[in-house]
């Protein structure tokens, strides 16, 4: 057998150190050691520090206290690692030079050393103190960087980081290592692995060791120490040298020693087949075993990373929920604010408006009681009985009656050989006697040639007796009622103009203005020559006078009059004025020259005018219409008729002069 085969046998061994203390510090550096070094045998190295004159390291196996105190935290690592721990103890009077100077002897390959995060630890208040660094923390410690061998590795760790590291500076060269002064260092060669991609060195078959898990049995700290055989290593490693020189020495096959000597290498070759086996076999067990382990290990890591990812998406759900919720509480809150507030609002407005109708009702009842006694007292026209009015109507009867309305059936008669038209008093008639009293009241006091003449009435029945105008209402006349003819444009014209005319004059009654309330064609009376008068005063409120004449005229009551011809604003809100005349003026003066219903007509006849077919929404029976002063016409009753009272003309200033001059053109055309 070759002498080589003793050389390769030192190269079995990378040695792994780890300076232990009682501090956390060291079970950091252990935990690193077992994760990134892949190294079968690591030494566990506690160095007790003692004031005494150097005389060399002293290694000695760990007492009972040391191994309860250090070392029995580092065993229970090693416990699920198959690792085979060392454990030895230094006396020394400095902490870093023990180590070191273990280090050369030992060969040792890596240092690992724990960074205590205070400087209450022994090992690291050394080691900071020989640095000379004011921060520990992210420098590393200068004196062991210094010190260490040449062919070590240094690694400082601090909570399972590395803090610091220095690479060897040169591999350690391939020979068999002397034992030390005390014999308890072993031949080690260098399996340092460079090229790492993990962090843990890369081993070669040759160079494992098989693991035991007995790791704190006392057989295995004394390992540390020289074997009791015949011979020493250092003669073993002289003669293994001194056969690897072939050319100096040959061996005389017959010499006894020679002979032994060739015996025990056979043996001893033989002994490290087997073991190199032994090896072989439980680093391929050991490697499907990593393999398994590393599976499972990603297996489970990758089931953490979607549990957690999982719990993540779901925290986030759940903060985005949250967030929703809270929003929309917000939003319902403040709704129910806004909700609280406009019913606030809305029982305010109530009872504002319940105030004002009780006190419109009382001055209604006030005046209605002095109506009353004003009709019973004294009535400026003629008193007419019960019987009177059975005579003129022949008792009633149904070929006499010529009209019908809210307040009750119209009958043709005669009396003091005059004919008249006589307006009975429904019983059943909502604000009948009110009415009565009150057309009683305006006829009686105002006069006008376009105002319907009131001869006489009967109180205890409220009949009320008017001149018999031959030509019925303005709305019949327009629809052409019982085959009459129609009514020419500059006819029309001019009843537009009488119509305004004693509109106004309604409206300037002193001291207190008039409001018709109910203007529309059913209400505008024709004699025989076509001359208008207006009718129908039963629902004419007064308007108490304003203070200024700057000042707008109204009075707040309930809305009463005729659907399409009430004015908006009035019937919203209840304030009266005379601008509510107006509007329906201008309903019935586009009644005038369309004859058309009034529903939606104001808007009809603005977009003709828009869409320029004006002509087609003139009352088609009359062929001769002037277009441009009909348009004009419709023009001025289009203003009349807008939605706001401040939008809408001056009867005085505007509507009258305007009507006056149109009825003056047709009147010229017939001339």
């Amino acid at each position: 057998m070759s002498s080589h085969g003793g050389a390769a046998t030192s190269q079995l061994f990378n040695v792994t150190m780890v300076a232990v203390d009682k501090g956390k510090s060291s079970g950091h550096a252990f935990r690193w050691t077992l994760k990134n070094i892949d190294n079968p045998v690591i030494i566990a190295v506690h160095v007790k520090h003692k004031n005494i004159p150097h005389q060399g390291t002293n290694v000695f196996p760990p007492t009972e206290d040391e191994v309860a105190n250090v070392f029995n935290p580092i065993r229970q690592l090693c416990q699920n690692n198959n690792v085979k721990l060392k454990e030895a103890v230094i006396d020394d009077s400095e902490v870093v030079r023990g180590i070191v100077e273990y280090a050369k002897k030992n060969r040792v390959n890596t240092i690992v050393i724990g960074a205590a995060h205070s400087n209450k630890n022994t090992l690291a208040r050394t080691l900071y103190l020989r640095s000379g660094s004011k921060k520990l923390k992210g420098l590393v410690p200068t004196g062991v960087m210094k010190s260490a061998p040449d062919h070590s590795s240094v690694y400082v760790i601090s909570k399972g980081k590395i803090l610091g590291a220095r690479p060897a500076i040169r591999p350690m060269v391939n020979m068999v290592t002397p034992p030390s002064e005390n014999g308890i260092s072993e031949n080690r060669a260098n399996a340092h692995r460079t090229g790492s991609t993990n962090g843990r060195s890369e081993r070669s078959p040759l160079l494992e060791m098989p693991r035991s898990s007995s790791v704190g049995q006392s057989t295995d700290r004394r390992l540390l120490f020289c074997r009791s055989t015949g011979e020493s290593d250092s003669s073993r490693s002289h003669k293994l040298g001194s056969a690897a020189d072939g050319t100096k020495k040959e061996y005389d096959s017959d010499s006894p020693s020679d002979s032994q000597f060739t015996a025990e290498m056979e043996s001893e070759m033989k002994r490290l087949r087997l073991k190199l086996k032994q090896t072989m076999d439980l680093y391929n067990s050991a490697c499907k075993e990593t393999v398994s382990t590393q599976s499972k290990d990603k297996e489970i890591n990758q089931r953490k990373l979607d549990e957690e990812r999982i719990a993540e998406v779901a925290k986030l759900s759940k903060e985005a929920a949250l967030a929703m919720a809270e929003k929309e509480k917000f939003k319902a809150r403040a709704a129910l604010e806004a909700a609280e507030e406009a019913i606030k609002m809305v029982e305010k407005e109530a009872q504002r408006r319940f105030h004002a109708e009780m006190k419109a009702r009382r001055e209604a009842h006030e005046k209605d009681r002095a109506l009353n006694q004003l009709a019973c007292r004294d009535i400026r026209c003629r008193k007419y009985t019960i019987n009177d009015v059975e005579g003129a109507t022949r008792k009633f009867c149904q070929t006499l009656k010529i009209g019908e309305g809210g307040y009750g059936p119209v009958f043709k008669g005669q009396l003091d050989h005059t004919q008249v038209a006589i307006k009975i008093l429904n019983p059943d008639a909502t604000h009948g006697r009110r009415q009565f009293q009150q057309e009683v009241e305006v006829l009686c006091s105002i006069r006008h040639p376009n105002m319907v003449l009131l001869i006489g009435a009967c109180p205890e029945y409220g009949c009320l007796v008017y001149e018999y105008l031959e030509n019925g209402s303005l709305e019949d006349r327009l629809l052409m009622k019982n085959d009459s003819p129609p009514i020419p444009w500059w006819k029309r014209f001019e009843i537009a103009a009488e119509i305004a005319t004693a509109l106004l004059f309604l409206h300037q009654t002193k001291p207190e203005p008039i409001v018709h309330r109910d203007l529309k064609p059913a209400n505008i009376l024709l004699d025989k020559n076509f001359v208008s008068k207006i009718s129908d005063v039963g629902l004419a409120r007064l308007v108490p006078a304003s203070v200024a004449d700057s000042v707008t005229q109204y009075h707040l009551t309930a809305a009463a009059g005729t659907f399409c011809y009430i004015d908006p604003e009035y019937q919203q809100s209840g304030m009266l004025t005379t601008k509510s005349d107006v509007y329906s003026l201008g309903i019935m003066l586009l009644q005038i020259i369309t004859a058309k219903p009034p529903m939606g007509l104001a808007h009809h006849v603005m977009r003709a005018i828009q869409e320029g077919t004006f002509s087609e929404m003139l009352d088609p029976v009359i062929t001769n219409w002037p277009l441009e002063e009909t348009l004009e016409f419709g023009k001025l009753s289009l203003s009349c008729a807008e939605l706001s009272k401040r939008d809408r003309p001056d009867l005085a200033t505007e509507i009258v002069p305007k009507l006056n001059h149109l009825r003056d053109f047709g009147l010229a055309s017939q001339s």
